[in-house]
């Protein structure tokens, strides 16, 4: 797993430099930043879904726990990969320019917040918040295997408490920073809910990819079963169902409203080529994913929930295009080999990064007083 994401890191980064010189500098950050979106949400996902765990003492994620753990120990490394998105902020964020505050009314109105000092004071916080969490909760879970203090199993759930609070607030104001005010004359109230309930979908796919690899070799092989990945499944479907419920939310209020600073979004999504990739957002995304995940059978046979849960990883890169592209390119849906080249690259690395964290520690969590319950699951 290590090897195939330096394989495609490698790739990435070649085809990202052939993409540079054919598309140009800012196609670079653009793309950069639909990508680095992506796999950051993964990551911030599984320390959503780790203190989710740490909270309801649920069964469910006693196995996803240690791939859960191994991504939140890649957030220092992934606050590195975020240096390009500040060097490349004049090609993203419009409020940045020079004195655009003289010409653009609305943008002098916000700029109390969108300006440049701030926004670099803002992702020092979420970097912090973020980092302080996983290094804790993965701190006091590793000396847990080795002591079995229950006091330290009290403490995460403590800590989880008031984490998933930071959390929540720390990614909806991250999203609005990141791919809101990519046009800063646009606005929506749930667009934080979108990214949180998009990245426990995104973590969930990228969990159960893991597990299935994970099952096929000693020493998980035997121990995870159909009943864990039907489990997992289900947890799938649901965050699917909620990702759908709240982008159809955002829509239904912005066309109901009919109001002329909130509808340019959808139009610009649907006037031209754009429209193509609504579509997909809608069937592919939603309506296909969803028909599948209704199948029982499906989500007890790995091979296929692995290729439904690879299949939602590669709609979320798309969604995530569709937020990011169309405030940028107005005149309709182009594709660059920046657009497939910076998704590798990223993830190549976040997934060596992850399997070098992952490889570190024992797959289970060996004391936890749910791992009995969680090995013979189908009993219960």
């Amino acid at each position: 797993m290590q090897q195939f994401g330096l394989i495609a890191a490698a790739l990435g980064v070649v085809l990202a430099v052939a993409g540079f010189l054919m598309s140009g500098v800012d196609r670079f950050f653009q793309a950069y930043l639909v990508a680095y979106t992506f796999w950051m949400g993964v990551v911030l996902g599984s320390l959503a879904l780790l203190m989710v765990q740490h909270l309801s003492g649920g069964v469910w994620g006693v196995v996803l726990r240690r791939p859960f753990e191994a991504a939140v120990r890649t957030i220092p490394f992934m606050a590195v990969l975020f240096i390009p998105i500040v060097l490349g902020m004049h090609s993203l964020y419009e409020w940045s320019h020079e004195g655009i505050t003289d010409t653009d009314p609305i943008i002098a109105a916000k700029a109390l917040y969108l300006n440049t000092p701030f926004f670099l004071a803002r992702q020092v916080i979420y970097f912090l918040v973020w980092g302080t969490l996983g290094f804790l909760l993965t701190k006091w879970s590793a000396e847990h295997d080795r002591s079995g203090d229950p006091r330290l199993l009290k403490k995460m759930e403590n800590l989880s408490g008031g984490g998933l609070v930071m959390y929540f607030l720390t990614v909806t104001f991250a999203m609005v920073d990141w791919t809101m005010s990519v046009n800063p004359h646009w606005f929506s109230t749930i667009w934080g809910m979108l990214y949180v309930g998009g990245q426990g979908l995104s973590a969930f796919a990228f969990g159960i990819c893991v597990l299935v690899m994970l099952a096929q070799t000693a020493p998980l092989k035997g121990v995870l079963t159909s009943h864990h990945f039907h489990d997992l499944g289900k947890f799938l479907f649901a965050f699917l169902m909620l990702w759908a419920y709240l982008s159809f939310s955002q829509f239904l209020i912005i066309w109901s409203a009919n109001i002329p600073e909130e509808i340019p979004h959808y139009l610009t999504r649907w006037e031209n080529t754009w429209k193509f990739l609504s579509i997909f957002i809608v069937v592919g995304h939603f309506m296909v994913p969803y028909a599948l995940l209704l199948s029982r059978d499906l989500k007890r046979n790995y091979g296929k929930l692995r290729i439904i849960a690879t299949w939602l990883l590669c709609a979320r890169v798309a969604e995530y295009y569709w937020h990011i592209m169309p405030e940028l390119h107005r005149d309709g849906f182009t594709m660059t080999l920046l657009d497939l080249a910076m998704p590798l690259a990223i993830g190549g690395i976040f997934i060596w990064l992850f399997v070098s964290q992952l490889g570190g520690r024992s797959l289970l969590p060996v004391n936890d007083p749910q791992l009995e319950k969680a090995l013979h699951h189908h009993v219960h």
